[in-house]
């Protein structure tokens, strides 16, 4: 939000966004007044050829987790990233830093921001790590923004909760927010792990990616499948998953986000045994 309005500020109402990309981000940005023109993601990340030829300044992406596909935004695309927000004045990377903690099967990767510090935003939370009602997030800015978001934010409610962001302060530097990681990290993937080959073993026409790292998998279904009746009836079969088709601006593969960090592995088997069912054959 005070990045929609910083930019409708300054007559810039136009905002590249990953497709498929997050629902709840994309409908955000609209309700401040961007426009959100998608730029198509593939098994490399975000396309930056496609970026530059949008023709928009600005574009919101997820390089570390990509939601909903999983990928990761692979090294020369980052590159070709920096290059492409250094190669004009006014251009920006808005770098959501989504699930980067969460990682299984993979070493961590550098943050975008590292590559043109002057150019990304870089936004992140505690929500998936912690819990999302501690509603805690962060957002480093490039100088030359950071005084006038530190204002808004000021403006917007008067203050931020204090006491949250001490605890959250004395964890990371006592140790005590790794410590929680290293915990947690062995305990998702037993769950991804079981919800991978639940869907293997139950859902065999269903191609899943996105699986080392982050809370999801995505299941992509063969075409004609309609994947918001399929995520409808799992619903009504006590499954909740997203339809991938909610995720997306523009016609493309159907699919099923599922996420699994709230479930034992034996629930997780138990929620695919009831959602394959439920799942047609392609016409």
């Amino acid at each position: 939000m005070l990045l929609a309005r910083w930019l409708a500020e300054r007559g810039r109402t136009t905002i590249g966004f990953e497709e498929p990309g997050s629902y709840g981000g994309r409908v955000h940005l609209q309700r401040w007044g961007m426009t959100t023109v998608p730029v198509p993601v593939d098994a490399e990340g975000l396309d930056v050829a496609a970026l530059s030829a949008s023709g928009v300044d600005a574009v919101v992406a997820t390089p570390a987790h990509q939601f909903p596909t999983g990928v990761v935004l692979s090294p020369q695309r980052r590159r070709d990233l920096a290059e492409w927000v250094r190669a004009a004045p006014h251009r920006l990377v808005i770098e959501d830093d989504y699930d980067a903690e969460h990682r299984y099967d993979r070493p961590p990767v550098p943050a975008v921001k590292v590559l043109a510090p002057d150019r990304v935003v870089h936004l992140g939370s505690v929500s998936k790590t912690l819990a999302p009602a501690m509603r805690i997030g962060w957002l480093i800015a490039p100088s030359g923004m950071h005084e006038e978001l530190v204002e808004a934010r000021y403006w917007l409610d008067l203050a931020s909760p204090a006491l949250p962001q001490v605890t959250l302060a004395r964890m990371l530097t006592s140790g005590a927010f790794e410590r929680h990681l290293r915990l947690l990290r062995p305990r998702h993937k037993a769950r991804r792990d079981a919800l991978v080959e639940a869907l293997a073993e139950h859902l065999p026409m269903a191609r899943v990616g996105g699986v080392a790292a982050g809370l999801h998998v995505l299941a992509t279904l063969p075409e004609g499948i309609d994947d918001t009746v399929v995520a409808a009836a799992a619903l009504e079969a006590g499954v909740a998953v997203h339809p991938l088709s909610r995720h997306r601006q523009e016609d493309g593969p159907p699919g099923l986000v599922i996420g699994y960090a709230a479930m034992t592995p034996d629930r997780l088997r138990e929620a695919v045994r009831r959602l394959a069912p439920l799942v047609p054959e392609p016409s």
